[in-house]
């Protein structure tokens, strides 16, 4: 009997540290662009407000960029930052559109993600702190990592338009 409830007792210990786990976490970054979630959810898709803002993954091989091969860029659905360019996007067989580096340290910003009982390394975009994915060291050289980023949270810019787009990181200043 007495193994019974040990047991009872350790299954109760690890579904609260699930739940403390699973809890929104405070982030030491700072909003360089700041909106209300009524500014959010009127600018965005509803699928782009949940993965952005609410930490949503999308599932696999159904976002809008996962299989582009163009040359481009890749921008933060929510603020226009500039992310990635498509000469550093690889085929990671995952689903998810993959590259090896951001555009640049002011792109994105990463933070430790500890939901669903694994450790992950979140990566956001610097400016207004959007989800965009997770951040993994199985990638390719030069760099070993894979920047696995949700579609819903970049805009795709072709090269024959990144022209026109302008490259500097908006003015969070309104």
């Amino acid at each position: 009997m007495r193994p019974l409830v040990w047991m009872g007792v350790i299954l109760s210990c690890a579904g609260v540290m699930g739940l403390l786990w699973n809890q929104p976490r405070r982030s030491a970054l700072q909003a360089r662009i700041v909106k209300t979630e009524a500014e959010w959810k009127a600018l965005l898709t509803p699928e782009q407000y949940r993965v952005t803002r609410k930490k949503g993954t999308e599932r696999a091989f159904t976002g809008h960029c996962w299989d582009t091969k163009e040359a481009g860029q890749y921008r933060c659905v929510c603020c226009d930052n500039l992310l990635f360019d498509a000469g550093t996007k690889f085929d990671s067989g995952t689903g998810w559109p993959s590259f090896f580096q951001p555009v640049s340290e002011e792109s994105v910003a990463t933070e430790s993600d500890w939901s669903f009982f694994m450790r992950r390394t979140e990566v956001v975009c610097k400016q207004c702190l959007a989800h965009l994915g997770h951040v993994f060291e199985d990638g390719p050289a030069p760099t070993g990592l894979r920047y696995c980023m949700n579609a819903a949270a970049l805009r795709f810019i072709p090269a024959t338009k990144a022209g026109a787009v302008d490259e500097k990181i908006p003015d969070p200043t309104p």
